[in-house]
């Protein structure tokens, strides 16, 4: 395991087991329209204050049909997207797998759904049959993987052939020819890529006040100033660089080929 998969396993250990609130369910930066008069996410009332989290997976899903699906989502995290997968969408099973044990616990204890169940693996040694889902989900999780096309290798194996590899995630805006590249290693075909940055700090200005009080009421305070930039607040470096372009937020669907 690299120094890098280290120091995130540790963040997300520490995460899942000091914050243990159910009602957080989502840990991405989220995803709004740029025009308002656009065709609003239908929602559960119970997933309405994660609106612009569960939009970054309907973004990422979207002209994807899951009816009958078996779908698996590689770091699942607190459990909210595979959660609304399973319930919101039809797919037959649903399956989450993160490397933080203390994230898959939660996930079995909180989160519910059809054909649902999480699991701990690791994203570049997937604990799966070759050729065994339909659908592989991915959502703001990779920049944590020390070789990206390790895992899109694993990717590739466990799918089933005609099935859809959806993703999202944040890079550097020198790195996103490169992790274009890095997405297609293992001959998966794109047949959607996107620049989603715009809607992505969209969502962030939108949602920032109920961010922020998340961050203040279940935080501890002493990390506090740490965990500001993680969250994306305003007036952090995170926010800045969306704001500037120096750090970009992509999103693709790739297909393995019949």
């Amino acid at each position: 395991m690299g120094l890098r998969q280290v120091a995130w396993r540790a963040c997300y250990e520490l995460l899942g087991a000091r914050v243990r609130q159910p009602a957080w369910t989502f840990m991405n930066y989220g995803w709004a329209p740029l025009d308002a008069t656009a065709s609003r996410l239908v929602l559960d009332p119970a997933d309405e204050p994660d609106r612009y989290g569960v939009g970054l997976y309907a973004h990422v899903l979207d002209g994807l049909d899951l009816t009958g699906a078996d779908v698996l989502e590689v770091g699942s995290g607190r459990g909210g997207g595979a959660s609304w997968v399973a319930r919101s969408l039809g797919p037959r099973t649903t399956t989450g797998v993160d490397l933080a044990a203390s994230a898959v616990a939660l996930s079995r204890r909180d989160r519910s759904g059809p054909g649902l169940r999480f699991v701990q693996g690791d994203a570049l040694a997937l604990p799966f049959e070759d050729a065994s889902f339909d659908v592989v989900l991915n959502v703001e999780s990779s920049h944590c993987y020390p070789s990206v096309e390790r895992f899109v290798a694993e990717v590739h194996r466990v799918l089933r052939p005609g099935g859809t590899f959806a993703w999202a995630d944040f890079r550097g805006a020198d790195d996103v020819a490169a992790t274009r590249a890095q997405l297609r290693s293992s001959g998966l075909a794109p047949v959607r890529e996107d620049d989603i940055t715009a809607e992505v700090l969209h969502a962030l200005r939108l949602d920032d006040a109920r961010r922020a009080a998340l961050v203040r009421d279940w935080i501890p305070r002493l990390v506090q100033p740490a965990f500001r930039p993680f969250a994306g607040l305003d007036g952090t470096r995170t926010h800045d660089r969306f704001t500037t372009g120096a750090t970009r937020y992509l999103s693709a669907q790739l297909v393995r080929e019949r």
